[in-house]
């Protein structure tokens, strides 16, 4: 076969959200003579495990509308019109009324997603693009040959394929650690039909994430019914063999995540933060280094100079800290359901005028802006980042949908849902016979130490630490290397590393280093071995292992722009 007519080998592992927008770089690209095969351990592709049973049950919801979602092949709005009937029945969708604004079920967009690659696969054959769908399989191992320059993939144990590159979409993972081991003990609340269980006693919550939303949501459901009356109002009642059954939330900050408002921005203003070149140039002049402040200030701060001049007097002279801890104050004076009932009526009235509640939008623009420079950040202020800002961010922009927050109401206000402040220095320690024990200090400073029936851990997806990579051929032929961060100041460094701090290195120049989450990447998202020599093959959009440099998980957001990372480099 002459080089002209050598197909381009290109292997997709996971044919989820990542894989979904991986696909359709690939196929809209000018690549010729391109080969993709598309390996999905489920028995379809789209959905993943946010959109598929694995994830969601008829009762969860989406927490973002068809406007706030890039386009695929085509818009939900314009897919309902051609849609199956059946499956619009099924989920009660009427294209006619159809609302580009409102969320979805989550099974729903599950199928929507589906169909988008069926669509970009019909779209392939017509570009003479040849596509390979493995479905029911696994990946077990990679090897990246540096000799030949291609990378094999193994089913079993077995050799499957050879491959010119290859982009890890694995998805979510949650790994069980007392689960199965433990009775009524839960790692995690998916696949959600496994938390489908009549109690008749106390559970307890750890988190109070969307998570914790969606495992209330299952819970409940399994427990009691929902009803509307005449006036409007929405009312739980328990089973009446479920008369014990109650949901305690334990979170650090004793805080209910806030809830989904008007965005200004559906595709929340990612065109007015610093750019890849302004990063750099900081970075420059700052000692290989690009500062926290820097890009608080930059994409933050200075968001509110034309749109609300008031708010950027108020907030212009605050470092991230005196921010933070002013926003965290005004939030914890009121009692938690106190104030998620006053944030529901402000986001009500958001959503009616269509107004944006801006800086919270902002916050979400910082967040995930932070994907980017967090590689080059030095170790204490990922330090700041992960301690200081991240807990406001993880409350502020988690967008609660109204309906989910009318079923946390109407439990709260019917005694059976509630949550307790426990601190950092909170543990959960699993009891053999079932369930496990809480121990935290209350508000009063007293030490509890409280046993319940049944634990489900709510924190959401972890950021999984380079040894639980789950592909050992990458690790054992060095392709791969655990993420680290350095320190700028010696100072700090070394009083870190004399705290007996386990994560803090001393490196071979006398410095030192912080481990972080998962493995290391570059802009391109390829993985970099301990040299700092990026493999050309290897690329990960698979977010568990990528959480050191990539702090936030924005689902849909991330797969869009991380795709087109990834496109870069491959067509280059």
């Amino acid at each position: 076969m002459s080089l002209k007519t050598a197909k381009k080998r290109i292997a997709i592992l996971g044919g989820g959200p990542s894989g979904l927008f991986m696909y359709k770089r690939l196929i809209e690209s000018e690549l010729k003579n391109l080969k993709i095969e598309i390996f999905e351990r489920k028995a379809h592709l789209g959905a993943g495990m946010p959109y598929s049973s694995e994830g969601a049950e008829v009762e969860h919801i989406t927490n973002v509308s068809d406007n706030e979602i890039p386009i695929i092949f085509n818009s939900i709005e314009d897919w309902v019109k051609i849609a199956p009937k059946s499956i619009l029945k099924k989920f009660d969708i009427d294209s006619e009324k159809f609302n580009e604004y409102k969320v979805l079920p989550r099974l729903f967009f599950g199928e929507y997603l589906s169909a988008q690659f069926d669509l970009l696969i019909k779209q392939a054959e017509k570009k003479s693009i040849i596509t390979k769908v493995h479905l029911n399989t696994t990946i077990t191992d990679i090897l990246d040959d540096k000799g030949t320059k291609k990378v094999k993939v193994k089913v079993d144990g077995k050799e499957d394929g050879i491959f010119d590159e290859i982009i890890i979409c694995t998805g979510h993972n949650w790994p069980k650690k007392h689960e199965g081991k433990i009775p009524n003990y839960f790692d995690s609340p998916y696949p959600p039909k496994k938390v489908t269980l009549r109690c008749n006693h106390s559970i307890a919550l750890k988190g109070s994430s969307l998570t914790a939303v969606d495992a209330i949501r299952t819970l409940a459901r399994s427990n009691g019914k929902f009803t509307q009356n005449d006036d409007g109002t929405y009312l739980f009642k328990l089973d009446a063999n479920s008369s014990k059954f109650k949901i305690i939330m334990h979170s650090r900050n004793g805080l209910l995540p806030a809830i989904r408002f008007h965005l200004e921005d559906s595709h929340l203003g990612k065109d007015d933060t610093l750019t890849k070149k302004q990063v750099q140039d900081h970075i420059k002049k700052n000692g290989g280094f690009i500062s926290l402040d820097f890009v608080f200030d930059r994409n933050f701060k200075q968001q509110f100079k034309k749109k609300e001049p008031k708010f950027y007097e108020r907030i212009k002279d605050m470092d991230l800290e005196t921010f933070v801890e002013a926003m965290m104050d005004y939030r914890e004076k009121l009692p938690p359901f106190d104030l998620f009932k006053k944030e529901y009526a402000e986001a009500e009235k958001s959503i009616e005028k269509r107004e944006s509640i801006y800086w919270k939008e902002v916050l979400a623009v910082l967040s995930f802006a932070m994907n980017y420079p967090a590689k080059y950040l030095p170790a204490e202020d990922m330090q700041r980042l992960q301690k200081v800002l991240m807990p406001l961010i993880s409350i502020v922009i988690a967008f609660v949908p109204q309906s989910s927050c009318r079923d946390l109401m109407a439990l709260h206000d019917a005694g059976v849902l509630d949550i307790v402040s426990v601190g950092e220095d909170s543990r959960v320690e699993p009891n053999a016979k079932g369930g496990a024990t809480y121990y935290y200090e209350d508000e009063n400073g007293k030490q509890i130490a409280k046993h319940y029936k049944m634990f489900v851990d709510c924190v959401g997806q972890p950021h999984l630490s380079f040894e639980d990579f789950p592909f050992q051929g990458l690790i054992d032929g060095g392709i791969v290397s655990p993420a680290k961060l350095n320190f700028k100041d010696i100072k700090k460094g070394t009083a870190a590393y004399k705290k007996g701090n386990k994560l803090v290195e001393k490196t071979e120049n006398g410095h030192f280093s912080l481990r972080v989450p998962g493995i290391t990447i570059n802009d391109y998202f390829q993985v970099v071995d301990e040299d700092g020599v990026a493999s050309e093959r290897v690329f990960i959009m698979a977010v568990p292992y990528i959480g050191g440099y990539n702090p936030d998980y924005s689902g849909i957001d991330f797969c869009e722009a991380a795709s087109e990372q990834v496109m870069k480099k491959i067509s280059a």
